[in-house]
Formats: C-alpha cells, sequence, structure tokens
C-alpha cells in the first residue's frame, strides 16, 4: 500500500514550487516509465499494480529497483497520480540539471519564448524528439519541464531531450549562428533560404515572440496560410517548420 507519507509526497509534486525544493518529479503511465529503463535517469521509487511488478520482474531486478518497488492497487494510483488513465505505474523520479547546450554544426537547437501550457510544451518536445533535435531551451516563464502534464504529453520523449529553462536574451545575445523567428509576417518558409546549424525561436500562440526576442531574431520566416484559420497551435507550427528544415 501507498502510506500517507508516501502519497502526501506524491500529492506535494504536483507543484512547480516542491519539485524545485525536493529535486523530484512525477512518471506516470507504462509508456513513460518504460522510457525511464533506457534513460540516465534515476527512479527513486516505483508505485505498482501486483500485474505491473510480476511482468516487469526482470526488469526491476536488472535496475536494482526490487526493493524500490511498493505494491499498489489500481485505485491507489489513480487516487495518487493526476492522469485518469494511470492504472498500473508510477514513478518518483530525481531530477537532472541540464548544461545550457552549445551549438554544435548541423545542429538545430529549438528556442521556445513564453509557451506557458504544459500540454504544448509536452507536444513540442515529443515533435523535437521526432525530428532528431537534441537541445530544446526555454524562457524562464515557459511551463516547467517537469510539470506532471509536459512528462504525459511527451510520451516518453522528455528522456532524449535536454531542455534548459534560462534568460534568452543572456542565451541569444552570444550566437552567432543564424537565428530564426516564427512571425505571420516572415517570410514564406517555403522559399526561404535556411541554414542547417541554426536556432529556431517559436513564441506563444496567443503572443507570438516577444519583442526582447526578436531583436535577437537573424530570419524571420512564416508558414503560408492556404485557408481561413487565423492562427496555428504552436506544437502543430513547431512541427511543420521544423519538417521544412529538415527537407
Amino acid at each position: 500500500m501507498i502510506s500517507k507519507n508516501q502519497l502526501k509526497l506524491i500529492k506535494a509534486l504536483e507543484s512547480k514550487k516542491q519539485r524545485q525544493k525536493k529535486g523530484l518529479f512525477l512518471v506516470q503511465g507504462e509508456k513513460n516509465v518504460a522510457e525511464l529503463f533506457n534513460s540516465n535517469f534515476v527512479i527513486k521509487q516505483l508505485f505498482a499494480t501486483p500485474t505491473y511488478i510480476n511482468s516487469n520482474a526482470r526488469l526491476l531486478t536488472e535496475h536494482g529497483l526490487v526493493t524500490l518497488t511498493i505494491e499498489a492497487s489500481e485505485e491507489e494510483l489513480k487516487k495518487a497520480g493526476t492522469l485518469l488513465s494511470n492504472n498500473s505505474v508510477l514513478a518518483i523520479v530525481e531530477c537532472k540539471t541540464f548544461t545550457l547546450p552549445e551549438i554544435s554544426e548541423n545542429e538545430l537547437i529549438l528556442i521556445l519564448d513564453q509557451v506557458g501550457d504544459p500540454g504544448n510544451l509536452g507536444t513540442i518536445l515529443r515533435v523535437a524528439d521526432w525530428y532528431g533535435i537534441k537541445n530544446v531551451v526555454c524562457s524562464p516563464d515557459c511551463a516547467d519541464f517537469y510539470n506532471p502534464k509536459v512528462i504525459a504529453a511527451t510520451m516518453g520523449s522528455f528522456t532524449r531531450v535536454n531542455v534548459s529553462h534560462v534568460d534568452l536574451k543572456t542565451y541569444l545575445s552570444v550566437q552567432i549562428k543564424p537565428i530564426y523567428g516564427a512571425f505571420l509576417e516572415g517570410k514564406n518558409i517555403h522559399q526561404a533560404t535556411l541554414s542547417d546549424t541554426a536556432f529556431i525561436v517559436m513564441g506563444s500562440e496567443s503572443h507570438g515572440i516577444s519583442a526582447p526576442i526578436e531583436a535577437f531574431i537573424s530570419d524571420k520566416i512564416t508558414i503560408p496560410r492556404f485557408g481561413q484559420a487565423e492562427s496555428l497551435n504552436v506544437a502543430m507550427a513547431t512541427g511543420i517548420i521544423l519538417d521544412n528544415f529538415k527537407r
């Protein structure tokens, strides 16, 4: 069973303040937990149903998690976690500190300015993983990388994408490679010359790229519109732009 103190800790980790204080975060569901086993994230505690434990006995033994695994019912897991669909396993994991990336040749680094919705951030990280983007740099007012909704939306990609939250002005001010930014009035991306080594800046769907960050953009690009939709979801727009760069 999950004890009262353990339940209290799990609930506390729904808060950004508590995640930062304790240096821990939640990973829920079989898919996301399975990705942890292939990563260098450190699992501190695992809560799982008897069925999950029996099915993954070899894996738990290989990763030294047998003594860290606590048996729990489906109802307990649903009550403890943030996902109604989580009915098998929940992990408490140690947060990592990512080194601020220096761009390499033939690398694209994704920059996110004020992307505050956790679902959007998680989906963007999943898209970034699909296109082989290893580094994503976020403004401090972006959603927290370790937010349970972000982790859930990545569908495991959080283990393969390095995410930093920093002051973007300081970071971009020292860069010498092209810095592309998505703007409605930018150049048609189908006609633009796109570099193999670059930064790609995406702003929030409602406000776009903020004025202080716009000052660092060397190339404004846009996705051409053929219909009547007013805007694109930022995660969808990120996927389209990355696809054009990769082509």
